[in-house]
């Protein structure tokens, strides 16, 4: 069998509509509900760089009030992490990203300890979770905790919000969407029931984009809670989300290979359905609160995921799970956290079409797109250690076993971190870590996984160095110096040819590379509930890859990342804030054409560097003592720069009557990528 390697065209059909219609000059309109302006309820987004949960630091924590001031997040605490260091885009305005050289597919993705395909509706939609339900963000970059593996990259986890002892309620309503969320104690505050949900009724967030092109979305969060005593409550958490995509096209008969009745033989339109995806989770959970100070939980997890890429492929998982947690100081200088869980996923997928007779077609299909049962189990435990005066340590390790089919697999992962406090004002932090994940495709899809475990797992070393210090005037800041190494890496991006001048000769979509990448991390913050505020962070860094024995540079290797915002009360409800954000290019493909002897023009060794400016404006009244409404007028790419993602360059071809194209390289051009939003939001 004759194995054709795959392009970046075929990068574009994981990706679904992440890039459909985007290359058009207009705007698109998709933004985020916001959260409340005030702070009373304390709740975190905390972004950590390979720190340990125990001890909090407040130098990468950030309020949710402080995520509902920073301008072209719209209120969303899972946008927020965009301004950390330490986070490489793939587009402006997509909320994928390379963390530490690691592809977008390595991230993980959990709400409140329940495992989620993504917490994004895909293109540029908001968060699947509403921004009431989420109590904080946590992002890892590397040598994490050992709660958290399966993946090869950064975690990403949002936990929900403790249920309520009072009746509250927000809503939002904008131009292309509404979303609310309500919740309500019962039985004299023993219980509590949650409601909340969004709906796109304009189905048209790419339709500024293309006219042709829409995008619809919509979600839901759900919880019923009762404490049973003193020390045992049981809950029950629901969510879910839906995207689906689609394009009207005019198909003209007379320009088809085999005719049809003459009736039949007028121009009509179609709509021809590009992507759909939607995922559900059920979690049933049991927490008990220990007599000697510890935690217990046990919870079992239902869920369904399903995705249908062109109309003609479709996946979808079922999946069943169960966990126990637990959390017990055994001294007031050991804390132990420990944990077991098994998960099982039966997979399903279309029939190929008859007319589907591309060899290389149906074996990187059936790759992905069969019917299989696969399962994953395992054990981890690690101990906060602070028996030592200003030293905290933290050793830890897991265990897992993967199941594919026939194929299995084990990974022992093994954690260390520290934390040295030099003074009260200064700490140095040490990670190190190994980090086991599945192969995976190039963006992480409901139902769409590689079976059989094709290649082995993917392996990431991950070591970083830092410092961070409280500063004067309640400034905080960060510095940390990074390595990470990969082995059977998945990364389709990392290494597809970008120019497509030569599609036969790109890397397979599922092949297997090496990588590294090291770098280094600042950021430096005033918390933005003050009236001045702002914060800025910068990512230096270098990514390699290893693939068909050549060593090239990442094809999405930005060597430079910098974030600045600046947020400011103006007094009487008024309050404004810019962000301006800026990276490098991507660099030219390391492959080389079939026939470089026609290749007519060179194109540079990178794409330019892209700019942006982010906007953001309020006006918010009180109303009583937790009442608000505020108008809100926000926007992403203010500055409607359009970004450049590679060049196409023609080859000169001897054809008779045919002219020689001009020795030049085209640029091919993203957007502009704007996303505009006004509202109206509340709550009580």
């Amino acid at each position: 069998m004759n194995r054709r390697p795959a392009s970046a065209l075929d990068v574009a059909a994981f990706l679904g509509i992440l890039f459909a219609g985007v290359t058009s000059s207009a705007t698109a309109a998709a933004d985020e509900p916001s959260v409340p302006a005030a702070s009373e309820r304390g709740e975190d987004v905390v972004v950590r760089g390979g720190r340990t949960a125990a001890g909090a630091s407040t130098a990468d924590s950030m309020a949710r009030a402080e995520v509902r001031q920073l301008p072209g997040a719209f209120g969303d605490p899972f946008r927020a992490i965009e301004a950390m260091p330490g986070m490489t885009p793939v587009l402006t305005g997509l909320p994928y990203f390379y963390v530490r050289g690691a592809p977008p597919s390595n991230v993980g993705y959990y709400f409140d300890g329940v495992r989620v395909p993504y917490l994004f509706h895909f293109g540029l939609g908001p968060a699947v979770i509403h921004p009431a339900l989420i109590a904080k963000t946590e992002l890892h970059r590397g040598g994490y905790p050992a709660a958290y593996g399966r993946h090869a990259g950064g975690i990403v986890e949002g936990t929900a919000m403790p249920p309520a002892d009072r009746f509250h309620g927000e809503g939002q309503l904008r131009l292309i969407d509404g979303g609310a969320l309500v919740e309500a104690p019962f039985a004299d505050g023993r219980g509590s029931a949650l409601a909340a949900a969004r709906y796109s009724y304009t189905a048209a967030l790419f339709s500024a984009l293309s006219s042709d092109t829409t995008l619809d979305y919509r979600d839901y969060q759900a919880r019923v809670s009762y404490s049973l005593g003193e020390r045992d409550t049981v809950s029950l958490l629901g969510f879910g989300a839906y995207d689906f995509a689609s394009q009207r096209q005019t198909l003209d008969p007379s320009l088809q290979a085999i005719p049809v009745a003459s009736a039949s033989r007028q121009p009509r339109e179609v709509t021809r359905v590009l992507f759909a995806s939607e995922f559900h989770r059920a979690d049933l959970r049991w927490d008990r609160v220990l007599s000697s100070g510890g935690r217990l939980r046990a919870a079992t997890t239902v869920g369904f995921d399903r995705t249908r890429l062109e109309a003609r492929r479709a996946a979808t998982d079922v999946m069943t799970g169960g966990r126990v947690e637990l959390v017990q100081p055994l001294s007031r200088a050991v804390l132990l956290r420990a944990g077991a869980d098994v998960v099982v996923d039966r997979y399903a997928a279309d029939a190929l079409p008859d007319y589907a007779d591309d060899d290389d077609v149906v074996a990187r299909q059936r790759g992905i797109f069969v019917d299989r049962t696969d399962f994953v189990t395992g054990a981890r435990a690690d101990a906060v250690l602070t028996m030592i005066p200003k030293m905290e340590v933290v050793p830890g390790v897991r265990f897992d076993l993967y199941g594919s089919g026939n194929a299995r697999a084990f990974a022992v992962d093994p954690r260390l971190s520290s934390r040295f406090f030099v003074s009260d004002r200064v700490r140095i932090i040490h990670t190190y870590g190994l980090a086991s994940q599945p192969p995976s495709t190039p963006i992480a899809l409901p139902g769409i996984t590689i079976a059989r475990l094709r290649g082995g797992l993917q392996r990431a070393v991950q070591t970083s160095a830092g410092v961070e210090a409280d500063l004067p005037s309640d400034f905080t800041a960060t510095a940390t110096v990074f390595h990470n190494a990969y082995y059977g890496l998945n990364d389709a991006l990392g290494t597809v040819q970008m120019e497509l001048v030569d599609i036969e000769r790109s890397d397979s979509l599922l092949a297997k590379s090496r990588g590294s990448a090291f770098g280094f991390e600042a950021g430096i913050r005033r918390k933005l509930t003050r009236r001045v505020s702002g914060l800025a962070s910068y990512t230096l860094s270098h990514s390699m890859r290893t693939a068909n024995g050549e060593r090239f540079v990442s094809a999405y290797n930005r060597p430079h990342v910098f974030t600045a915002a600046l947020s400011v009360d103006l007094g009487k409800g008024f309050r404004t804030g810019a962000r301006f954000v800026t990276y490098s290019g991507v660099p030219k493909s390391p492959a080389k054409p079939a026939f470089p002897e026609q290749l007519v023009g060179t194109p540079p060794s990178s794409t330019p560097a892209f700019y942006r400016l982010d906007l953001r404006a309020e006006k918010t009244w009180r109303i009583g003592k937790t009442g608000w409404i505020s108008i809100v007028l926000e926007a992403l790419n203010a500055t409607l720069s359009r970004e450049v993602t590679g060049y196409s360059c023609g080859t000169a071809l001897d054809i008779p009557g045919v002219a020689t194209p001009m020795p030049t390289c085209s640029e091919r051009v993203i957007g502009p990528v704007t996303v505009p939003s006004l509202g109206i939001e509340g709550g009580l």
